[in-house]
């Protein structure tokens, strides 16, 4: 008879992958089927160190500047964040073959900002300083014709001269609700400003931070796999912790499960951000299977079945 205490998980979906992941992460793989190894990519493809070490064992370099590529015909691939203007420009300097896996989502927002500046207004971005999306889009425009606001106080102490037109644009991987106060806040503030026609925060983030708001409530801890340095990632632990879940923790994988934090608990949410691999998961619940008599159970919250085609270098039909 098994004395183990019971355990009940409560997994979140959708979770992990999304499409433009898994866009990146194909890209990536296609390239070496099609040209062999090395293959070269700038800034880690997605923030997930196992995919990272993955790509990395069948013969992708991982770069963070163009000045670290040899000369070579090997194509430099763009990572899903996406990269200012300057980036491709300097590709096309040097012949390098270029391939561009930024997700389509975050070139909506790069389009967006663009056709701000057209129409004279000054764009405001909402994000996080220093977040490679960040640094991509605002590199879409001359320097000075974006703001970035990253917080409630920004907003208070923006100085624009008076009678400028503005707009607003968003990083895709933040807290639904955060940003929801910082837009009403640049609302209240300049109620002429322009926003996006369709929401900019991807239906990805805002489909995974709902299924944590779901099941949050209803366990003693919460774990989200994903790296540290991903956006998304840190979002749905914080998402967690203010929708009432005591404890909420981020891990890249089964190793870094901080037993100590869960000694007490009777259940465990689960869930892992967009750049995640749902191998990851199943380690993790593999962990537990081996302390606890396990009871999983599926909490949905959406179904996805967005799909991304390759970028067009990449694709059965290419001429390359």
């Amino acid at each position: 008879m098994d004395q183990r205490r019971k355990l009940r998980i409560l997994l979140c979906a959708p979770r992990g992958f999304c499409a433009g992941v898994v866009r990146a992460i194909d890209a990536v793989e296609r390239a070496l089927q099609i040209y062999g190894a090395p293959v070269y990519v700038r800034h880690e493809i997605v923030h997930n160190k196992y995919v990272v070490d993955s790509l990395k064992r069948k013969g992708a370099i991982f770069v963070e500047d163009l000045d670290e590529v040899p000369d070579t015909q090997a194509p430099v691939i763009f990572s899903a964040h996406g990269v200012p203007k300057s980036v491709p420009e300097a590709a096309r300097g040097r012949n390098l073959l270029s391939i561009d896996a930024t997700c389509p989502l975050v070139t909506k927002v790069h389009r967006e900002a663009e056709i701000h500046r057209k129409r004279g207004r000054l764009v405001l971005l909402i994000g996080h300083a220093g977040h490679p999306e960040v640094v991509g889009t605002m590199g879409q425009l001359p320097e000075g014709a974006v703001k970035l606001v990253q917080n409630l106080e920004d907003v208070g102490g923006l100085d624009v001269p008076t009678g400028t037109a503005l707009a607003f644009v968003t990083q895709t991987t933040l807290s639904v609700d955060d940003t929801r106060e910082i837009v009403a806040a640049l609302q209240r503030r300049f109620p002429e400003i322009a926003g996006p026609h369709k929401e900019d925060i991807c239906y990805a983030t805002t489909n995974r931070q709902e299924a944590v708001k779901r099941v949050a409530p209803q366990v003693d801890a919460m774990l989200v796999v994903g790296s540290p340095n991903s956006s998304n990632s840190q979002r749905l632990r914080e998402v967690a912790e203010t929708s009432g879940c005591p404890v909420a923790r981020l891990i890249l994988r089964a190793d870094d499960i901080p037993w100590g934090d869960l000694e007490d608990i009777a259940t465990l949410g689960l869930t892992a951000g967009a750049s995640a691999p749902e191998v990851l998961i199943d380690e993790i619940v593999a962990a537990f299977s081996a302390r606890y008599e396990v009871e999983v159970e599926t909490v949905t919250t959406a179904d996805e079945s967005v799909f991304f085609p390759l970028p067009r270098e990449l694709r059965e039909d290419s001429p390359a």
